[in-house]
């Protein structure tokens, strides 16, 4: 062990973090290559998040744009006018001339309020055209009701047919890639039938491609239901055969992504599909996602290495001499916590671990004297509590009483007399009595029922009372006489001012933070300024010293905690209640 004395660290903390510097290293060391993998993983799970977030913003724009298309064609198709254009027998009449303007113009609208539809044709099988041009030049009728829009339209018998992108063949000269949406008005054979079309820009889609970026070589292309592309960057390539697309496996994959391999290149499509059968698909590259794979698995390898051969040279000495004197200091924590505190711990060092021995020694012997100053307080509270209670009987209160009950004897009302003077000795053996602090409600209920019977007789037609509290609390626990003062306070500053008969209710309830015994009269009442003036006069008291409301919230507060204590609430000619909240104890 000599050899190792260089090595010793005056600071714990710097033997700590060297400890844990060791470990984490050699922890990372050996977690390199799966950390690369799961890093790996989680650059291509995020980039086929985002890509499949892009494609789904693409499906949804190109969703809701058709969607529009094809409230344009039912649009054109509601008014009816479309229908009598389809049962005009010539066309070429003066009456077929007149609605085919009126509904050439109704077309025309339509098209200038929109720019990214070609144009509007309607085809009856009467042979009349309809169109938004003015004086086009169309191509024959029956030209135009064998082309694939048309037949589509009516093998559909009424749906929304939507072609793939093809070149407009409707004016003479006239050539231009568009995507068609067709449908059927009336029924096939029958007199009023025909085709609405309604020709698309394919340039609005493609815009909506192109916006899309995945990557520098990745794209968004989209395949009609029969396999047909609708749109694609490189579709003259496609067309030419020089690149290539596994489109029949696209076609039979549901919405999700795969990977297939095309040229040489892994390629990732995600595919969404929408209420038309279209199937918006991105591609993106693997290979592109984590391009600096190598760069970073030999990195990784070169740094774990290296701090691999310095956490072993060091790791193997300092776990032992780290753990030796907090064991120790453990064990003696464990004879504390059984009682023992006359144990000391022998200081051997300078570092953290021998500050942390003195403050153990400081602590224990400042536990021993707070242990002892505790029990000489605890028995000075009590001796306290039991002068405040027996200072609540005031000389005054007993001088009247008694004067009150010669007063009585000498008119000869002797059973207000004997009752005054039952309830007068209930009063003071319950004032006087030792025993316990904490007494039942119910037992502090009796006690506040012989003072309410004294001072009722004393007090004739001056007031009556009710005791209203609720059974399921009269067993809990409360501390003695602390309803007296209360009531005090609400006869002689409450009723016995005013000139009519007043009421005092004491009332008792369970409540969600314990229990709440209340002192409710209807007397003279404070203003807020009163109100303002007691709390003003409680909060600069001297350890509540005093009688009165004063005395009892302090007790309370010093027995039970800060939460507890007295509440008031008062309002002029309105009464006063008084709150005594108390935690619920059985």
């Amino acid at each position: 062990m000599r050899a190792w004395r260089p090595f010793r660290f005056k600071s714990i903390h710097t033997s700590i973090a060297i400890a844990f510097s060791c470990l984490i290293v050699a922890v990372t060391v050996l977690l390199t290559f799966n950390s690369f993998r799961l890093s790996e993983e989680a650059v291509t799970d995020n980039a086929m998040t985002y890509t499949g977030q892009l494609v789904d913003q693409v499906n949804t724009n190109i969703q809701t744009y058709l969607d529009n298309m094809v409230s344009m064609s039912a649009l054109a198709l509601s008014g009816g006018e479309l229908e009598d254009a389809a049962l005009v027998r010539m066309p070429l009449s003066s009456e077929g001339v007149e609605r085919n303007e009126k509904i050439g113009k109704y077309f025309r609208s339509i098209v200038r309020s929109r720019d990214d539809i070609a144009t509007i044709l309607f085809v009856g099988e009467n042979g009349n055209v309809v169109s938004d041009r003015q004086d086009a030049e169309f191509k024959p009728a029956e030209d135009l009701r064998s082309q694939d829009w048309y037949r589509n339209a009516m093998e559909a018998q009424g749906k929304v047919v939507i072609s793939s992108s093809h070149v407009e063949h409707l004016y003479k000269g006239e050539y231009r890639w568009v995507v068609s949406i067709s449908r059927q008005l009336g029924l096939p054979g029958l007199p009023g039938g025909g085709v609405l079309m309604v020709d698309l820009k394919l340039n609005v889609i493609n815009n909506l491609c192109r916006q899309i970026e995945l990557g520098n070589r990745g794209y968004v292309f989209i395949l009609d239901p029969a396999g047909d592309l609708i749109y694609h960057p490189q579709q003259q390539l496609l067309y030419s055969r020089l690149k290539s697309e596994a489109i029949q496996t696209l076609l039979g994959t549901k919405d999700s992504s795969i990977e297939l391999e095309e040229d040489g290149d892994r390629k990732i499509y995600t595919i969404r599909t929408n209420e038309f059968g279209w199937k918006v698909i991105g591609v993106t590259y693997p290979d592109e996602l984590v391009g600096n794979k190598g760069e970073i698995r030999t990195t990784s390898i070169l740094v774990g290495v290296a701090f691999l051969i310095v956490a072993l040279s060091i790791s193997v000495f300092l776990s032992f001499r780290l753990t030796k004197p907090i064991k120790r200091l453990e064990s003696l924590m464990k004879k504390v916590e059984k009682g023992d505190f006359d144990l000391r711990v022998e200081v051997e060092s300078t570092d953290e671990i021998g500050k942390l021995s003195r403050s153990f020694n400081l602590m224990i012997g400042k536990i021993k004297d707070l242990m002892g100053q505790i029990v000489e307080e605890q028995e000075m509270k009590r001796i306290s509590e039991l002068k405040a209670m027996q200072a609540q009987i005031h000389p005054h209160f007993l001088y009247n009483t008694l004067d009150s009950i010669i007063w009585m004897a000498e008119m000869g009302k002797m059973a207000d007399v004997v009752k005054m003077t039952g309830a007068l000795a209930k009063l003071f053996r319950s004032s006087i009595s030792k025993g316990d602090e904490l007494v039942p409600i119910e037992v502090e209920l009796e006690h506040i029922q012989n003072y309410l019977t004294i001072q009722k007789i004393r007090y004739k037609n001056k007031f009556t009372y009710d005791i209203d509290v609720d059974p399921d609390i009269l067993s809990c626990k409360t501390l003695k006489i602390v309803l007296q003062p209360l009531v005090e306070n609400a006869i002689y500053h409450g009723l016995k001012q005013q000139a009519v008969i007043g009421h005092i209710s004491v009332t008792g309830r369970r409540e969600e933070d314990g229990i709440a015994l209340r002192v409710i009269d209807d007397g003279v009442g404070m203003n807020e300024e009163q109100l303002q003036s007691l709390a003003e006069k409680w909060r600069h008291a001297e350890g509540g010293k005093g009688v009165g409301l004063q005395n009892v919230n302090h007790r309370i507060r010093l027995y039970f905690g800060e939460i507890y204590g007295l509440r008031i609430e008062s309002e002029p000619e309105e009464g006063t209640t008084v709150t005594l909240r108390l935690p619920e104890i059985r």
